[in-house]
């Protein structure tokens, strides 16, 4: 935590030293994008614990605030988000376990500053509540919780390719649903 607060602290003041290029994600404009994630951060692999489904994503967000640090822009906006994780046992050759179901919403903001030439590169912050139903097949025997939720915090970087002047593929890394998302952007 100490190593992630240090870098952020550093990449920022060194912003404004940085020879930037033209920023793609401008003052008014409005994304709509749909992402899949890789690598779970809800549940461990290998402790009897297998994805049923993805995390799949959409996010909306709009440009609010421009000319930050010169040439950032800050954008606001919302989150869905839906993973199937299952958990299976076997014993005495009979299989029982539990599909865990989570729903996210949530908020966030992101701060696009031009690093690299052609590409969106961002970093953001996203606040959120998890939302797990679960159900439980054969007879495990003991009793879970059928449904529980709890508040998420996801901090991410990524970067964007415009393929045209309305779509982009995104690839983005941090701690969230799933450690690695790629997907696709639509400019409305």
């Amino acid at each position: 935590m100490k190593r992630s607060l240090a870098f952020v602290i550093v990449l920022f003041l060194a912003v404004p030293f940085l020879s930037a290029q033209r920023n793609l994600f401008k003052m008014g404009d409005k994304l709509l994008g749909i992402g899949m994630g890789l690598g779970s951060t809800l549940y461990a692999s290998g402790t009897g614990y297998s994805t049923g489904v993805p995390p799949i994503s959409v996010f909306y967000e709009q440009a609010v605030a421009d000319r930050i640090l010169k040439k950032g822009v800050v954008g606001v906006g919302g989150y869905a988000g839906y993973s199937l994780f299952k958990s299976r046992f076997n014993t005495d050759g009979e299989t029982f376990g539990w599909n865990y179901h989570n729903f996210i919403v949530g908020a966030g903001g992101w701060f696009h500053y031009p690093f690299i030439h052609e590409l969106d590169t961002y970093a953001g912050a996203m606040i959120g509540y998890n939302i797990v139903s679960a159900s439980e097949y054969g007879d495990p025997g003991i009793y879970v919780p059928l449904s529980t939720g709890g508040i998420v915090f996801s901090g991410f970087v990524g970067a964007r390719y415009y393929f045209s002047q309305y779509i982009a593929g995104f690839v983005q890394l941090g701690y969230g649903v799933s450690y690695l998302t790629f997907g696709v952007s639509i400019r409305l």
